[in-house]
C-alpha cells in the first residue's frame, strides 16, 4: 500500500503566497468594521465605538498593530 500523496495535493513552492500579498493593508482607508473583524470581535455597537475611538487615536496604524 502507497502513503505517497497525490501530486495536487502535496505543498508547492507555487501554492504558496508571497509574503507582500499577505499584508493587509491596500491603501485603502480602515473602516471600524475592519478593525473590529481584525481583533476578532463581533459587529457590536460597542465594538463599533472601540474601534471608531482607537481608529480617531490612532489612524489606519491602529489595523497593523492588530495583525501581524
Amino acid at each position: 500500500m502507497s502513503t505517497s500523496q497525490p501530486e495536487e495535493s502535496r505543498p508547492s513552492e507555487e501554492r504558496v503566497t508571497p509574503d507582500g500579498l499577505l499584508h493587509a493593508r491596500t491603501g485603502t482607508d480602515v473602516s471600524p468594521e475592519d478593525l473590529v473583524l481584525a481583533s476578532g470581535k463581533d459587529l457590536t455597537p460597542q465594538n463599533l465605538e472601540w474601534a471608531r475611538r482607537k481608529l480617531a487615536e490612532e489612524g489606519p496604524a491602529a489595523l497593523d498593530k492588530i495583525l501581524p
